[in-house]
């Protein structure tokens, strides 16, 4: 697919793609149809063995202030009650995914941010979560991953007083990982991609995958699913190659394999 409703991809030769919304007009929003083709879109970039991270961004000065309302009304209640299956595809990517918030981040941007694995964001960022202003609710996720990176209480009154979280108590309640200003946002993200670029992509994909897979369930869970994947990673090329490498005190070489 290269023709998308309301964003656009771009790859560099570093292994980075990078996602735009990009509506600057409308500070953003989201098509009710990107949410499918976004969903494709993850997919896509998570069998693609070029790419090794993708960010989400904005074009302009916003994120995004949220979805086309209107649009809802052209779909059923059957399609709009599993819209969270698109919006977290981010999570479910296999790549480590970052959020470059600046600006707006409001309704279907918040539930997209927060299904990002890293979320960096400018001093500018207005987070928030107002459908129940229009006779509905978050229904992208932003109910449930809300409540448990911010705790229920807060989610509750962000979401019941449409509370808009400034980048401070975002990053205080652990919604965002870091806040710089916004001329340097940029190269946090840069920074972020440099670190990630030095570690093993099966490190990666494994880390990755056991957090999002028991971060609810019990601890003897997570625990196993930890140590049968640290097991699996012992067989790989990277494993040996870090060993290796720590040992005879030099840089690793990666390979993904």
């Amino acid at each position: 697919m290269s023709e998308y409703e309301g964003f656009r991809v771009e790859r560099d030769a570093h292994g980075v793609a990078t996602i735009t919304l990009d509506d600057p007009a409308k500070m953003n929003r989201v098509p009710i149809g990107a949410r499918d083709q976004l969903g494709q879109l993850f997919g896509e970039l998570g069998e693609d063995d070029a790419v090794r991270a993708v960010v989400v961004t904005g074009a302009g000065d916003n994120f995004t202030a949220g979805g086309d309302i209107a649009g809802f009304l052209d779909r059923d209640p059957e399609y709009l009650s599993r819209l969270a299956w698109n919006v977290a595809a981010p999570e479910r990517c296999p790549k480590p995914v970052i959020a470059r918030i600046r600006g707006y981040c409001l309704g279907v941007g918040l539930e997209l941010a927060l299904a990002c694995d890293i979320r960096i964001a400018a001093d500018d960022a207005q987070l928030g979560l107002p459908e129940v202003g229009l006779g509905m609710i978050p229904g992208s996720g932003g109910t449930q991953r809300l409540a448990r990176l911010a705790g229920l209480g807060r989610a509750k009154d962000v979401i019941l007083r449409r509370k808009r979280i400034r980048a401070g108590d975002a990053l205080a309640w652990g919604l965002v990982s870091e806040v710089v200003p916004v001329d340097g946002l940029d190269a946090a993200v840069e920074g972020a991609l440099a670190d990630l670029a030095q570690l093993s992509p099966l490190a990666l994909r494994f880390a990755k995958r056991v957090l999002n897979q028991v971060y609810d369930a019990p601890l003897h869970t997570g625990l196993e699913l930890e140590g049968l994947a640290y097991g699996l990673l012992r067989t790989t090329h990277d494993f040996r190659e870090g060993v290796e490498a720590f040992v005879e005190k030099r840089p690793p070489k990666f390979e993904g394999r």
